[in-house]
């Protein structure tokens, strides 16, 4: 779906710099937001950086240590001697206090599960630590990476008080670290927090502000400065803009007229001819859609089909042509809902109510409305939809949260046994080299040597996602499924996940690092992400199709999302004679394998996604070296 996708890749925009004992001195230096921010929670008596709560009753502490020393002494609850135990990294740490917290909520033991009476009850149980493999099973969940408490100041300050107990690999990272737990925490924290019933449609729109923009022009990025109005959208092809950090306060704050003006934006922004144009002249779009819908008569002939996010209503017509006995076409742009009506009547497919013989009484009737919202416009009857067709998927597949809505009409109206279109996504990683960066472009500008730009590009790079079509030729790996989804039965909070993958060199390097293949080492920048879409066999039973973006593939309006390391990682096929003393991942001593922890999640700001990225570099001996995560914001 190209909504507001319109070859935009918005991001949030990052931290602000800050020297590296910033945090030793206090926090000043940020963003004047940032700044507010603080002044803010000072003002209205929020929780700060000295003002920690016990995990177990309502006692506050001024530093973690004395706070974890209480918990220790009066409720058997030793966190430093647990996380030892168990191995806790930063995360598996923060898992275990979100645990903590939310098993006191529910009046039971942290250790044994027993439910008790009331608080005091609990308190009284209370007792040492039994079994911790029950707990660290309980940790592998991830949704203990949410924060329980809003406003949690020990999660962004219990790293504070490891002293020495770092590895040696991130010990140069500690400030930066926390600097992102601070972001992570927003990322991680589910709107149901605000107390709002927030309801999920289609697309993506950022609904407010100007925006520093990083675009790709032919494979290379650069920065300009835009304003993001709807009618400057199609002004910037590739285009990816860096927004402000959201204030915290804007989590509590968050309200339903907030989600209903970034839907008005979005679906205004439908409202755009060219962004139509786009999605309909993307033929790897077109023939697998086509393909699936017109080449399954089993499938269509006498259906009822719903056509979600229907847009011109191309599907919808593609599906009336089929043999569809009723094509329900919705469409929440207002606009393109009267396009599609007219062209559905100029076409000659236009269901009238009127019971005038001199209307047309074809098959497709299109109705203005969100799907959630579906049934104030028109009664349907629950479980009544044989096919559910719609092209919901975003930049890197789950941007715009329209899977979600998709989710929604399946429960609500589709048939037990109902074919969904498409009825499975995959969604795939593979590491790209220095040919997938802006370098090589400016190291040569009519012979003459700009390469300080490229470098501080590609630093740049570092903090936002960029869309743009990559070149196989680029790629230094080999690509290896990140997560897969079936839409017939997985769930909404399914679209948040978190995956361990492990990339290996590509056993051929790319043509144009010949100086490379002697020393059968080469430099991985970054990732790219991309997502292929099955209409598959189990409904498409004459002519399953495929929609794929990969890089290997022909080129469509999705592109690929790409995400830049902190700094780019040697890796080698063959072990070479490494430095054992060097760190893991640069020349003297490349990298065997790329070991990666994705995460990705529906992000604060209504209809964006976040993206973790956790990269560590795995040598032929099995050393380690490992970089702080990296946020990325795609809105």
């Amino acid at each position: 779906m190209a909504s507001t996708k319109n070859h935009e890749t918005r991001a949030l925009q990052p931290p602000p710099e800050e020297s590296e004992n910033e945090f030793e001195e206090g926090g000043g230096g940020g963003s004047e937001e940032w700044e507010d921010w603080m002044d803010n929670e000072e003002e209205e008596g929020d929780s700060s950086f000295d003002d920690l709560v016990c995990l177990f009753c309502d006692a506050r502490h001024a530093s973690c240590d004395v706070l974890f020393e209480h918990c220790r002494g009066c409720h058997h609850f030793d966190f430093y001697a647990i996380r030892n135990a168990l191995s806790l990294d930063f995360y598996g740490s923060l898992k275990l206090i979100n645990y903590v917290r939310s098993e006191v909520k529910g009046i039971r033991c942290w250790s044994c599960s027993h439910v008790c009476l009331d608080n005091q009850d609990l308190l009284n149980h209370l007792h040492e630590a039994g079994n911790l493999n029950n707990i660290k099973l309980c940790l592998e969940d991830d949704k203990y990476l949410k924060p329980f408490l809003l406003d949690d100041a020990l999660l962004y300050s219990f790293g504070e008080c490891e002293g020495g107990e770092d590895d040696s690999n991130t010990i140069g990272y500690k400030e930066e670290l926390m600097s992102h737990m601070k972001i992570f925490e927003e990322i991680r924290i589910d709107v149901e927090n605000t107390g709002k019933e927030l309801t999920t449609s289609s697309g993506s729109l950022d609904d407010n502000g100007n925006a520093e923009v990083a675009f790709a022009s032919n494979g290379h990025l650069d920065m300009a400065c835009s304003s993001k109005s709807d009618g400057d959208m199609k002004e910037c092809a590739g285009l990816s803009d860096s927004k402000d950090m959201l204030p915290r306060g804007s989590l509590v704050n968050l309200a339903e007229k907030d989600i209903k003006n970034v839907n008005e934006n979005y679906f205004g922004a439908y409202s755009s001819f060219g962004i139509h144009r786009e999605m309909i002249s993307d033929k790897v779009r077109m023939d697998a859609y086509g393909q699936a819908i017109l080449k399954n008569p089993s499938l269509l002939n006498g259906a009822v089909v719903m056509d979600l996010g229907c847009g011109t209503g191309i599907l919808s017509l593609f599906a009336a042509q089929a043999g569809a006995s009723r094509v329900i076409a919705v469409e929440a742009s207002e606009k393109m809902a009267a396009v599609a009506t007219q062209i559905a009547k100029d076409n000659g497919f236009w269901r009238s109510q009127s019971t005038d013989s001199n209307q047309s009484t074809g098959v497709l009737e299109v109705v203005h409305s969100m799907a959630e919202d579906l049934h104030k416009s028109i009664q349907i009857q629950p479980n009544s939809i044989d096919v559910l067709v719609s092209e919901w998927m975003g930049y890197c597949l789950l941007y715009e949260s329209m899977l979600n809505s998709v989710l929604f009409a399946r429960d609500r109206w589709l048939k037990p046994g109902g074919a969904i279109l498409p009825d499975t996504a995959t969604m795939f990683v593979v590491g790209f080299g220095r040919g997938g960066t802006s370098l090589p472009f400016w190291e040569n500008v009519y012979s003459f040597n700009m390469s300080c730009i490229g470098k501080e590009l590609v630093q740049d790079a570092a903090k936002i996602p960029i869309v743009d079509v990559v070149d196989d030729r680029d790629l230094v790996t080999d690509a290896v499924v990140l997560q897969t989804f079936d839409l017939t039965t997985m769930k909404p909070d399914e679209v948040d996940f978190t995956t361990s993958i492990e990339l290996e060199p590509k056993m051929t390097s790319p043509a144009s690092d010949s100086s490379q293949l002697q020393s059968d080492t080469t430099w991985c920048y970054g990732v790219v992400l991309w997502f292929e879409t099955g209409f598959t066999s189990r409904f498409c039973k004459e002519m399953p199709a495929v929609l794929s973006t990969s890089p290997y593939t022909p080129k469509t309006h999705w592109s690929q999302t790409v995400l830049t390391f902190h700094e780019p990682i040697a890796i080698a096929l063959e072990k070479p004679s490494a430095d054992k003393f060097s760190k893991v991942g640069i020349a003297d001593c490349p990298a065997a394998k790329i070991h990666l922890r994705i995460s990705i999640a529906r992000a604060v700001q209504y209809r964006s996604i976040d993206i973790s990225l956790e990269t560590t570099a795995v040598g032929s001996s099995g050393r380690k070296f490992t970089w702080p995560a990296q946020i990325f914001n795609l809105s």
